[in-house]
């Protein structure tokens, strides 16, 4: 019986892992949609997302069957309400991945970035993508040293988006109403996007070490726009 429980376990935690592979593929390919205006490859980002709704139900009905059915304590316990937990933020992760994908094709023919914004935004693809790769290697191996290696990426996205919204702010004058909006919500997607990767890891070293999350980080469970 123990034994069919801890395989369902590790059942769970592939498929956390499967959706970070998923996550990672949509936030590479949004971006590669908005850096390119490629409308191919932001609607396969758009039609992906069902994919990682679907992988969420799935460990979901199975979290919340293993706790009704096997009342588990300690560190059993811990793994399943992180697995409830990070399912979801997964999942929102994806659905911000859409939403770049969505810009890209609201705005096709035309592009959606200036060129001045092109680095910032292709950076913050880059570290976004390598956070949420880290993000899975931490769920698979419970490595909270490389848990702060997201905590670092995600701080460098939010330096990056800072200077995307100084821009913004300084030469206002020079964006349309249009880039302006995009380009606010981009920023805010890819930051949101740092942080649930790092909700991620944080969920990771709770169920290592059962130390209570901190409420008051924006982190610990962010919430989609």
């Amino acid at each position: 019986m123990r034994e069919a429980f801890h395989s369902d376990l590790e059942t769970i935690r592939g498929n956390l892992i499967e959706m970070c592979t998923q996550v990672e593929t949509a936030v590479r390919d949004a971006t590669t949609a908005l850096l390119d205006g490629d409308l191919a490859t932001a609607e396969r980002v758009i039609a992906a997302d069902v994919h990682l709704d679907e992988l969420q139900v799935d460990i979901d009905e199975m979290a919340v069957d293993l706790l009704a059915r096997q009342s588990p304590v300690a560190t059993d316990l811990r793994v399943l309400v992180s697995a409830l937990r990070m399912s979801s933020s997964l999942e929102r992760a994806g659905d911000l991945a859409e939403h770049v994908a969505l810009i890209v094709r609201r705005r096709h023919p035309d592009p959606v970035l200036p060129e001045a914004d092109r680095a910032d935004f292709e950076r913050m693809g880059e570290l976004t993508v390598a956070a949420i790769h880290d993000a899975a290697a931490v769920i698979a191996e419970r490595d909270l040293e490389l848990a702060a290696q997201v905590e670092k990426r995600d701080a460098e996205i939010d330096d990056l988006m800072q200077s995307v919204y100084g821009r913004l702010a300084s030469q206002g004058e020079s964006y349309s109403a249009a880039q302006i909006t995009d380009l606010t919500l981009l920023g805010r997607f890819y930051e949101r996007m740092g942080d649930h990767a790092v909700s991620l890891v944080r969920r990771v070293g709770f169920l290592v070490t059962g130390s209570t999350l901190d409420p008051r980080s924006v982190a610990t469970d962010v919430e989609v726009i």
